[in-house]
């Protein structure tokens, strides 16, 4: 099943008299539970695809379903309600609240979640500090926390809420090489254990290496796919007007 569902979608911004072409006709299938890593030089239009799966920004044409939900045509309420209870999202800049503990930051976004008591917010907040090994630290605020914790406080965040996809912006580019490491072996194992989708955005070598499924853009337009399977790559060269499938399928990775 796809958790994500992108069909010929295009995305042009104006810049004074100019039109620039951010993505252009796109159409690509993400199934539930995969690690995949969207990857291309800056400009090539990464971030725009990850805002586009995240709702944060709408395509100019084109459709898009987010875990069997067309986003087209939703108000900007009810986009927030989507993104709430479906997205998770992991910032290169960690964007915790620096005057609240690193319990308070996880337990942040739960307060939309008008269904769970106090009781249940605080257990769940307490279960995925364990899960990112920080539970000794909840009471820690950012300015208190390495690069690294901090980074595993924003995992925690963008998981609590149990979103179908958690969705990673360069989340390795603030941190050193073996924080970096470490800290994508961990979502890595929670992909594994919890099969929450993962789509980043990156630069990074060591995320496109971890991935089981690789999408290179360029100019706005998909021209590559790379699928493990048995722990090795089998690389798609799509069409000019891709058409590209991501599926989870249990390969080894």
């Amino acid at each position: 099943m796809s958790v994500v569902q992108i069909e010929d979608v295009s995305k042009h911004y104006t810049l004074g008299e100019q039109q620039v072409q951010a993505l252009d006709g796109i159409s690509l299938s993400i199934a539930d539970g995969v690690f995949l890593a969207i990857a291309g030089p800056s400009g090539s239009g990464k971030s725009t695809l990850l805002n586009m799966i995240g709702c944060i920004d709408t395509p100019s044409s084109g459709s898009i379903v987010i875990n069997g939900e067309d986003v087209s045509g939703k108000s900007a309420d009810q986009l927030a309600d989507l993104r709430a209870r479906t997205i998770g999202f992991i910032f290169q800049t960690f964007n915790l609240l620096p005057v609240l503990t690193a319990a308070e930051n996880v337990e942040y976004p739960l307060l939309q979640l008008k269904e769970l008591s106090a009781q249940e917010r605080r257990a769940r907040v307490a279960s995925y500090l364990d899960i990112v090994g920080l539970s000794a630290y909840a009471h820690h605020r950012p300015n208190q926390l390495s690069g690294g914790q901090r980074q595993r406080v924003a995992i925690a965040r963008a998981l609590a809420t149990k979103p179908k996809i958690v969705l990673a912006d360069e989340p390795t580019a603030n941190l050193d090489h073996k924080t970096g490491t470490d800290i994508l072996m961990l979502m890595k194992s929670i992909n594994r254990r919890y099969k929450t989708t993962f789509i980043f955005s990156t630069h990074d070598r060591r995320v496109m290496a971890m991935a089981d499924r690789l999408v290179k853009i360029e100019d706005g337009r998909v021209v590559l796919l790379g699928v493990r399977r048995a722990k090795k790559w089998t690389v798609i060269k799509p069409s000019a007007r891709p058409e590209i499938h991501a599926k989870g399928d249990n390969d080894e990775s």
